[in-house]
């Protein structure tokens, strides 16, 4: 049947305003999810914890769900580019953000220009995994604790610098300067690894930086450990005394890694991963293996992921204000 201008005009308003209220005019299908490959978007470069994790989580995944899983590494902004990235794809659950808290807690906190908002833009998936901090020098150099590394900045400010990847690592150490007296300048890297890898090198005097890529240095002599954020040492790492110990209160910080979808991703989708991600995490072999690595496993749901990350938005930005980290507008 053919349609009067007058009919086709009337059917292109009806059809706009169900666009207009929220219907699509192709709903994206969730019945048959997935049947493509699905990229898990990581902020920071290879090497690093969240890269680390994404791996993990990407070999399991798609063995499960029988299709590809991909990571793809997008460094930039402190984990910010990334999540700008998601928050502008399509909500089909086939680009999925590998979220650390800094990019998705901190970065809130003292920066009001960032391209996304945490809680509007993104559905939680499950809380991945979490960590402490450690502070690391090289191996190599005279520092030996805490105290022998505070005075030494003091005695040579022009000198002392910190290696830092997201503002995780620049928050806490500003933290640690405002507890300490400390003096050192931050010098920006693209991820953890890499700024380990400059303490280690000599290019910058100290990071404190996650257990991933800070553990195996340690244990390989490469690195020195001077304190670790946790409340109470662990097992992997017996040498290292908190900062408690160190005689620094108040520094007690543990961080995290989750996965997220686009805000506006079927539910019967984030049902799906969160499912299949929670069952990764707490498989025996991978708690294990990051264990190694002094990092919990964890596979939270959706809603106890979403409940903790309106708690740390909140807590970052008591941190930022006690430690005098001027915010970005």
């Amino acid at each position: 049947m053919r349609m009067s201008g007058k009919s086709w005009l009337a059917g292109l308003a009806i059809l706009a305003g169900l666009v207009a209220f929220g219907f699509p005019t192709q709903a994206v299908s969730s019945t048959d999810y997935p049947n493509q490959t699905i990229r898990l978007v990581v902020g920071f470069a290879p090497g690093g914890s969240n890269d680390i994790l994404a791996r993990v989580i990407a070999e399991r995944l798609s063995q499960k769900l029988g299709k590809p899983v991909i990571v793809e590494n997008k460094p930039g902004g402190g984990g910010s580019t990334a999540a700008a990235f998601v928050a502008s794809q399509p909500a089909d659950g086939y680009t999925l953000l590998v979220g650390a808290s800094g990019a998705m807690v901190i970065a809130p906190a003292v920066n009001t220009t960032l391209q996304y908002d945490t809680v509007r833009d993104f559905s939680p998936i499950s809380l991945v995994a979490s960590f402490p901090l450690i502070m690391i020098v090289s191996a190599d150099g005279p520092l030996k604790t805490v105290k022998d590394f505070v005075d030494w900045t003091k005695a040579n400010p022009e000198k002392a610098n910190y290696a830092t990847s997201s503002p995780t690592f620049t928050l806490s150490t500003e933290l640690f300067k405002l507890r300490t007296g400390a003096k050192m300048q931050p010098i920006p890297y693209r991820g953890s690894n890499e700024s380990a890898a400059s303490v280690i090198g000599g290019q910058t005097t100290t990071t404190i930086v996650d257990t991933l890529p800070a553990t195996p240095l340690i244990q390989g002599g490469k690195a020195r450990a001077l304190a670790i954020t946790s409340g109470k040492r662990v097992p992997e790492l017996p040498d290292v005394p908190t900062m408690q110990e160190a005689g620094i209160d108040n520094l007690e910080l543990v961080i995290w890694t989750g996965l997220f979808a686009k805000n506006g991703t079927p539910s019967t989708i984030v049902g799906l991963l969160e499912k299949e991600v929670r069952e990764i995490m707490q498989d025996a072999e991978v708690k294990a293996k990051l264990r190694t690595f002094v990092t919990d496993a964890v596979g939270s749901s959706s809603a106890e992921f979403g409940e903790r990350i309106k708690r740390e938005l909140d807590m970052w930005s008591q941190i930022a204000k006690a430690a005098n980290v001027e915010v970005v507008k």
